[in-house]
């Protein structure tokens, strides 16, 4: 999987499972833009890592529901790689908060829904007149997308739906012009989001559940992510592919 004289944007790259994209991404010889919103510590630790190793990145802060800071990131790109861009992966969004259908709000929902979705669909907009045929979109939905979500996480999982279904539209749209698009639906992921958002009983009773008996890690779901970025992948496009365990299947 080379990746060499390839430009990667990725978004929420700074930590968990976008920092191991950008990570994998610039191992494999990609000049890779991370953008973060407010982990700017965590941030600066992946670009440290990626530059000890030899790889090629910059920094942008971000917030990718913001048309200002999304024209920031193309101009900061441009600037350091050129005009050309040949991996996009949207990887921001975030569940916020568990709510049930009673305790949301007008400004919940409409959170919870651009940070998600929005930011797929807009930050794709402005990446995609800057890709050729071979580029590559690599959009994050959830395994929430394919059963709901666990409890209050409800507009979460119909965000990310939302992901599944406009990926495979992306790819109809695109495909023509020979550039494709795909999503990852990751299950239960060792992050410090199942740190905040799962109790330790739900984690491990998922754990247990799931045929290979344990949680993934933020390195296996890059690894499947740099493999849909190169030429490996040509003919694999308009899925939303299952990273789970075995846990659900598509």
């Amino acid at each position: 999987m080379d990746l060499k004289g390839k430009v990667a944007i990725v978004t929420g790259g700074g930590r968990d499972i976008g920092k191991m994209i950008s990570i994998k991404l610039a191992s494999k010889g990609a000049k890779v833009v991370v953008n973060y919103f407010s982990g700017k510590e965590a941030a600066e630790q992946t670009l440290k890592e990626i530059e000890a190793s030899g790889g090629e990145a910059i920094l942008v802060q971000g917030d990718m529901t913001k048309s200002a800071d999304i024209a920031n990131m193309m101009q900061k790109t441009k600037e350091a790689f050129g005009e050309e861009i040949h991996i996009l992966v949207n990887n921001a969004g975030g569940l916020v908060a568990r709510k049930t259908l009673s305790e949301m709000d007008e400004e919940f929902v409409n959170f919870v829904m651009a940070l998600n979705f929005n930011s797929t669909v807009f930050v794709s907009q402005a990446v995609v007149p800057h890709m050729k045929s071979g580029a590559s979109v690599i959009n994050l939905s959830s395994q929430a997308a394919r059963d709901g979500g666990g409890g209050g996480s409800a507009i979460y999982a119909a965000s990310k739906g939302a992901v599944t279904t406009f990926t495979r539209a992306l790819a109809k749209e695109l495909g023509p012009k020979g550039i494709r698009a795909n999503a990852l639906c990751p299950g239960m992921i060792a992050t410090t989001f199942h740190d905040t958002f799962t109790k330790d009983a739900v984690r491990t009773k998922v754990a247990e559940s799931t045929p290979l008996k344990r949680e993934g890690e933020a390195a296996e779901v890059a690894d499947l992510v740099a493999y849909l970025a190169s030429d490996e992948s040509s003919f694999i496009t308009g899925n939303n592919i299952d990273i789970n365990g075995g846990l659900a299947f598509s």
